[in-house]
């Protein structure tokens, strides 16, 4: 059992959540009961997240997708208007961190992949580690395409989709970020990576990776970042005594 705010301060301390220029708020969202017993975590706060946080009992719901995004309509009202009712009137608060999450070099979305795959990790193209966004490393052993490919779909438990480059061959050099930062093909193929990994493509995408000649893999952007919140939240777990259980709703984007 701990405090609602020993909590959210420990988060905030851990990832340095004020020092990221974000698209979001990041942090305490929503403001729940004092007292943490049990924490619900997912990778976005849906309303069947929501419904499943109720029916388990939950203090607090971490997430990495909260509310309150930039540019997004400012009546709650709808949609928006049932998910933050679910949690005042189960007195359930919402915690949520974005940038933060995927940078962190040890809970983060990118060190999560990274641990995931066995890739090692040699540091941020645009960055410190800790505090970039676009990793860069080694695989153990030179890979296809292909191969990579088969060992993401195994992992992460979703087929990627692969856009092959030409004559580029065997990958060794990868470079990655989680979610939607396709647009992030350009520096990693100037860092000299021979593939670069995220979660999502647009159209542009395809051209880039076979004009540069850099090979490109959209892995999800779900599948991969299922794991920061879930590392973030076995930590308070071991942290500060409170019950921790992810919920993954499923999404195939």
């Amino acid at each position: 059992m701990s405090h609602r705010d020993q909590i959210v301060a420990a988060c905030d301390h851990q990832l340095r959540s004020s020092q990221f220029n974000d698209f979001t708020v990041n942090g305490l969202q929503v403001e729940g009961r004092e007292t943490v017993m049990r924490v619900m975590s997912g990778v976005t706060a849906c309303q069947a997240l929501l419904d499943e946080a109720v029916a388990w009992g939950a203090d607090l719901v971490l997430v990495h997708h909260g509310y309150f995004w930039k540019n997004e309509p400012v009546p709650i009202t709808g949609m928006k208007q049932r998910r933050i009712k679910t949690l005042l009137e189960n007195d359930i608060s919402l915690l949520a961190y974005h940038l933060p999450l995927d940078a962190h070099a040890e809970f983060g979305n990118n060190a999560e992949l990274a641990k995931h795959m066995g890739w090692k990790v040699e540091g941020c193209l645009d960055g410190e580690l800790g505090d970039g966004l676009l990793w860069s490393g080694r695989l153990t052993e030179p890979q296809s395409l292909d191969a990579l490919g088969e060992q993401l779909a195994v992992v992460l438990q979703r087929a990627p989709l692969l856009v092959e480059a030409p004559r580029v061959g065997a990958i060794e050099r990868i470079a990655w970020c989680t979610g939607g930062a396709q647009d992030m093909i350009t520096a990693a193929y100037e860092a000299g990576a021979q593939a670069f990994v995220s979660g999502e493509i647009s159209e542009r995408t395809t051209h880039l990776a076979r004009e540069l000649g850099i090979h490109y893999i959209a892995a999800g952007h779900h599948a991969t970042e299922r794991y920061g919140v879930q590392a973030l939240g076995e930590w308070l777990a071991s942290e500060y005594g409170v019950e921790h259980r992810f919920v993954d709703i499923d999404n195939p984007a």
